[in-house]
């Protein structure tokens, strides 16, 4: 069987992991979650990187952050990771669904204005596959509004904008490290602060709701309890897994992106016979080889055509249900407008598998994922 995913191992992990035995120190904060937190400000260019122990987490530290209150509402899209809206849905909130693009499948931009109401908040855009939104003109929708923007990047680690790392354009970003991801520490994340005045807020937050962090660095002669929040620090095995995988960052991304590469060149001509739709990578955005999927012309024949690579052991999977149609999305979040998109795209699109070590076995599913499309 060619598993949808498997796990990738530079070589290191064990050994840093040792590493952080020899130490003395397992718990949260030691030297490998520095060196992770720094590779992160230093690459993305946020104010601070905090690691956690999930993206769930990230989000869920992003919603206390931006002071989510009862019966405030969260403009997303339906087409993502519950997570997204759970995080916010904790403090109390609705989330709002709109609408994604037809090309990118990334929230539509121009359904957004048409969702804000006196109780809206913020905007989360999710940056599906890797894919940017159209950032810029989502941070002048929450300027003019006076809106927080907190980028689900959970696909998004080395991905850009006109330039810009995902992750550091919003006020707040959420990064995963999910062991599906393309840079791995089995579960993993981080939240990324790029908005300065919430910087020591978010460090108190992570740490239990305690100012830990300014004690240890010598600014309060004890700490305390001073505000809400939990423990969202990962162990420092997990940061040294994560570390191994940071070290080999370039040339993971490198071989994912041939992955895709192979994959895009071998089903052009099945897009041209018109069978499928290959993803859309604008053109003012890199992305990071992520995923790889096509879009069958509608749902039996993407039904059909997983049963007939599994037949030939190979793991295509769909993707999400949309948050909208699923129960609690319909209990505690509303819809604005048309989901026409999403209800169409998420029923036609497949996921092939991409990995690292997948370069030999690529041209047989390309093979035999032609055939199945015919």
């Amino acid at each position: 069987m060619i598993p949808f995913n498997k796990p990738y191992m530079t070589g290191k992990e064990l050994w840093y992991i040792s590493q952080a035995h020899a130490a003395g120190h397992l718990a949260g904060d030691g030297q490998f979650t520095r060196h992770c937190s720094n590779w992160l400000e230093s690459r993305i260019g946020c104010r601070k990187a905090l690691l956690t122990h999930s993206c769930t987490a990230a989000l869920e530290m992003a919603a206390i952050l931006a002071e989510i209150q009862e019966g405030d509402e969260v403009i997303m899209p339906s087409y993502t990771f519950v997570s997204t809206a759970n995080a916010f849905v904790l403090r109390g909130a609705v989330p709002v669904f709109v609408d994604i693009r037809a090309d990118t499948l990334n929230i539509d931009e121009a359904r957004i204005e048409e969702a804000i109401t006196p109780h809206t908040r913020a905007i989360v855009p999710v940056h599906y596959a890797g894919v940017a939104c159209e950032m810029d003109s989502i941070m002048d929708i929450a300027r003019r509004y006076g809106l927080l923007v907190i980028e689900d990047a959970a696909q998004g680690i080395m991905s850009t904008y006109k330039g810009r790392p995902l992750g550091s354009i919003g006020h707040l970003a959420a990064l995963s490290f999910h062991e599906t991801k393309n840079i791995i520490s089995g579960e993993g994340g981080a939240l990324l602060i790029n908005d300065a005045s919430l910087v020591n807020r978010a460090e108190i937050v992570r740490e239990k709701g305690t100012n830990r962090s300014q004690f240890f660095r010598g600014q309060v002669d004890k700490y305390s309890w001073v505000d809400i929040g939990s423990s969202y620090l990962p162990s420092e095995i997990i940061a040294a897994f994560l570390w191994a995988q940071m070290d080999e960052a370039d040339a993971i991304n490198r071989r994912r992106l041939a992955l895709w590469s192979t994959y895009h060149q071998g089903f052009r001509r099945v897009e041209e016979n018109g069978t499928c739709r290959r993803p859309h990578v604008p053109g003012d955005c890199a992305h990071n080889a992520h995923m790889y999927y096509l879009l069958l012309p509608d749902l039996e024949r993407r039904t059909r055509f997983i049963e007939q690579m599994r037949a030939h052991a190979i793991g295509a999977v769909f993707h999400y249900v949309p948050l909208h149609s699923a129960p609690m999305g319909q209990k505690r979040g509303r819809v604005c407008g048309s989901m026409s998109n999403t209800d169409s795209l998420s029923e036609r699109l497949v996921r092939m598998p991409l990995w690292l070590g997948l370069e030999d076995e690529q041209a047989r599913i390309i093979h035999q994922a032609t055939n199945a499309l015919g």
